[in-house]
């Protein structure tokens, strides 16, 4: 085969030029600190820490829901912590309110604060977050959730949904609660049954919140009187069980039926009815409303009187349900936090795992590749040295 001095300085160009390269790519792999620069430098590799890293993207950004779906809960929290503070205050007026011996002046005095309390609680069901949006309005985080008035009541314009974030492959967490669950959906009464009185009873009968002695049988109970050659005698009559109970009144005895138990006090008259009828749903500002009417109404005759303690008695009852019911959505968002910090935790523990995988697939050996890098540089002296060489041979040097 003939070798044409052509082909040795291709050849000699070619080979300084491929070790050049190589050293280029070393020089490269060392001052980024990553063994893959390309694809064809690992296709297996680094089409594996491609997946890696967008598995670890997806997880930051679930981190990043956690992190504002923990702010939304708080923000929540905090509102609802308040609102439970306000129901000691709101506790005491009412058993301040129930001493026989205010005056009218008194009473108004308590009501003026109560109206202040209830301005306050309308306030807190409409609270928004940074981003004017309301926490308590379901789906309809620009609408306002509440509005009215203590004589015409509150009305819910929000909806019953559950704002969620992913904050996890498997889990939707709910960040915020319907304000028609915090505070509309309110089981009235001892959360069975509910007790009222008749508004034109004449005597100054009082009836209690009443307990569940048994399975109670659902139906609407009315206790009737009439006099009796023992005194005063009491009938109770469901809608649909028809007589159920009869005795003799006295003031404080308990009048059992049908799994439940009541309790009238005071010198109800002839004629005058109590109603025993299921538990429903009562608001929390409707509970309030009846309290402030109450204190603002005059209550100077003795059946008037006996009214305004029947409603004092329901308020407290109610109050206690409302709270009851607070602390219960309180001890749900408390739990989804306590969710939401564990799968923080859960997240952490997989960056980990993720960033020592890519480490192990992307990252350089420094020792070998600084060793690479000296033999690849002796290499290329080596080539530039007999290519000097090889390309001084010629015929012409001998003539």
């Amino acid at each position: 085969m003939r070798i044409a001095t052509s082909m040795i300085f291709d050849a000699g160009v070619a080979n300084i030029n491929k070790q050049w390269s190589q050293l280029l790519h070393l020089q490269q792999q060392v001052a980024s600190g990553r063994r893959i620069l390309t694809p064809s430098d690992d296709p297996v590799a680094a089409a594996r820490a491609l997946e890696v890293t967008r598995s670890a993207d997806i997880l930051s950004q679930y981190a990043t829901n956690q992190q504002n779906a923990t702010s939304a809960l708080g923000l929540a929290e905090t509102q609802l912590s308040s609102l439970n503070d306000m129901f000691a205050r709101l506790k005491e007026l009412t058993v301040q309110a129930g001493n026989a011996t205010l005056s009218a002046s008194d009473r108004k005095s308590i009501a003026f604060e109560l109206r202040a309390r209830f301005d306050e609680m309308l306030g807190l069901a409409n609270a928004a977050d940074g981003q004017g949006q309301y926490l308590f309005s379901g789906y309809k985080g620009d609408t306002q959730p509440f509005a009215g008035t203590v004589e015409n009541g509150v009305a819910y314009s929000g909806d019953d949904g559950q704002r969620a974030l992913q904050v996890s492959a498997t889990r939707m967490l709910e960040v915020s609660d319907s304000g028609r669950e915090i505070f509309d959906r309110i089981p009235n009464g001892n959360g069975h049954f509910v007790t009222d009185y008749n508004s034109d009873n004449a005597g100054t009968g009082v009836i209690d919140g009443g307990s569940v002695t048994g399975n109670f049988v659902s139906d609407t109970y009315t206790i009737s009187f009439a006099p009796s050659a023992g005194g005063l005698d009491y009938t109770v009559t469901g809608a649909i069980s028809g007589p159920v109970a009869t005795g003799t009144y006295h003031s404080g005895d308990a009048i059992g039926f049908n799994g439940a138990s009541v309790v009238i006090t005071g010198a109800p008259v002839a004629d005058d009815t109590f109603t025993v009828s299921p538990s429903t749903s009562q608001s929390v500002f409707a509970t309030l409303g009846n309290l402030i009417l109450a204190l603002e109404s005059n209550t100077t005759l003795p059946a008037a009187a006996a009214q305004y303690t029947n409603e004092i008695g329901f308020a407290l009852r109610d109050l206690d349900q409302a709270n009851d019911n607070i602390l219960r959505v309180r001890s749900m968002i408390g739990s989804r936090m306590n969710e939401l910090e564990s799968l923080g935790s859960v997240n952490q523990d997989l960056q980990l795992q993720y960033q020592q995988t890519l480490s192990n697939l992307q990252d350089l050996d420094y020792a070998k590749a600084i060793s690479d890098l000296t033999r690849k540089q002796t290499d290329l002296q080596a080539a530039q040295q007999s290519f000097v060489k090889i390309s001084q041979l010629s015929l012409f040097n001998y003539l």
